[in-house]
């Protein structure tokens, strides 16, 4: 499939805010219809009934015919199911079978296993389809996503003639449910075994979602990253809520029982609750939501060492992201004192970018990523030719 359609506009579908985010989400990257994504708006009332509807919606799409649709949607069906029902590996199973051996069984994707710690880092790497340019895209997500739901991403940037490498790290995708790799913050360590393997140099680096936060890790301590995007950010999970829960949060942290009871109690009275405290304990492979709650508040500050990107950096932001407050947005470009440059850009309900990671407006995202690559790329070109190290351009 050489392009995809990013459709305009973010659809007010349910109450429950996380529920109405996912079902635009596919529709958003070009892989749902909205009709099917309203329909099934219609007849899911709580988190309970996503997994049984979105199968439906799945096997009614394979029926017509629309097996990327089919994919997309037992993709979608796997989100919310509980690690501990046996249905998550096999609708992830589902997913990558029709994906790589049916919907995209013609296209040039070359599928590899990176070697990483006694086990393996899954990616993907889609050759530039024409006028290839000299550097490669790098392209990550964050807490939960797979290399897949990215392609239609990959194909955009292939378009223009870029070399794309997809990869899921610790915590993400086959990575976790193959190689048992929990998440780790120390996002370098996998983006050298990528970078190695691929011999990759002068790169840009894309990480969405959490992907965010540890694009700036990898970049902090890998200088093969010429150029960091960030589509959302967190800057530090610690310092997302507002100031007296963030200080209840930091005192609960010195009585992990407490912590554990008032975590259970959540997930037997609060189907989101449950759902995020369990997804959590399975990407960090921990015990306890005490051990969860640890793991995932080290993407803090003090570990992303923003001080230390040297690199070009564009942000990409929503106004009016659900998860990430657009307090962050700022904390975050603050902290990048010593980037090569900083670009901001904030997008807003007028452009139907104005939710997490731009979903309602991926189009338009990938065309402010793609200008900026270009500009950057032009100006160290022109900096190369005429034979200006850093130095030189900072007198």
């Amino acid at each position: 499939m050489d392009s995809f359609n990013f459709p305009v506009g973010y659809h007010t579908m349910h109450r429950i805010k996380i529920i109405d985010f996912q079902l635009n989400r596919w529709y958003s990257f070009g892989y749902a219809r909205l009709e099917d994504m309203a329909e099934a708006a219609g007849r899911i009332k709580r988190i309970d009934d996503w997994k049984e509807e979105m199968i439906r919606q799945a096997e009614k799409a394979l029926a017509g015919d629309r097996a990327m649709n089919a994919a997309f949607y037992f993709r979608a069906a796997e989100f919310f199911t509980l690690p501990s029902d046996p249905d998550k590996l096999a609708l992830y199973d589902r997913f990558t079978d029709l994906f790589y051996n049916t919907v995209f069984v013609v296209d040039k994707i070359e599928r590899v296993f990176v070697p990483y710690e006694k086990a393996f880092l899954p990616a993907i790497r889609v050759p530039p389809g024409k006028d290839k340019k000299n550097s490669a895209i790098v392209i990550h997500g964050g807490f939960d996503s797979f290399i897949e739901e990215f392609y239609s991403m990959a194909c955009y940037f292939s378009g223009l003639g870029y070399e794309v490498i997809m990869f899921e790290g610790p915590g993400q995708g086959a990575a976790l449910k193959k190689y048992n790799l929990p998440l780790t913050y120390k996002w370098e360590k996998p983006a050298r075994a990528v970078l190695d393997y691929f011999e990759l140099n002068d790169v840009t680096w894309l990480g969405i979602s959490m992907g965010g936060w540890l694009c700036f890790r990898a970049a902090a301590f890998e200088p093969r990253i010429s150029r960091v995007i960030a589509s959302s950010i967190a800057f530090d999970y610690m310092q997302i809520p507002p100031a007296p829960v963030e200080i209840f949060a930091r005192a609960l942290l010195h009585f992990p029982r407490v912590m554990n009871y008032l975590a259970e109690l959540k997930t037997k009275v609060l189907d989101q609750e449950k759902w995020g405290i369990h997804n959590l304990m399975y990407i960090t492979r921990t015990e306890t939501p005490f051990g969860a709650s640890k793991a995932i508040l080290e993407l803090n500050d003090s570990n992303l060492h923003s001080e230390l990107v040297k690199q070009d950096v564009l942000i990409l932001t929503g106004s009016e992201d659900h998860f990430i407050p657009l307090k962050m947005h700022y904390k975050q470009v603050a902290a990048l004192k010593n980037a090569g440059s900083v670009t901001g850009r904030i997008f807003t309900r007028e452009e139907q970018g104005q939710n997490h990671c731009q979903i309602g407006n991926v189009g338009l995202a990938l065309d402010v990523m793609s200008k900026w690559i270009a500009d950057k790329s032009r100006c160290q070109s022109d900096n190369s030719r005429a034979g200006l190290g850093e130095e030189d351009k900072n007198d």
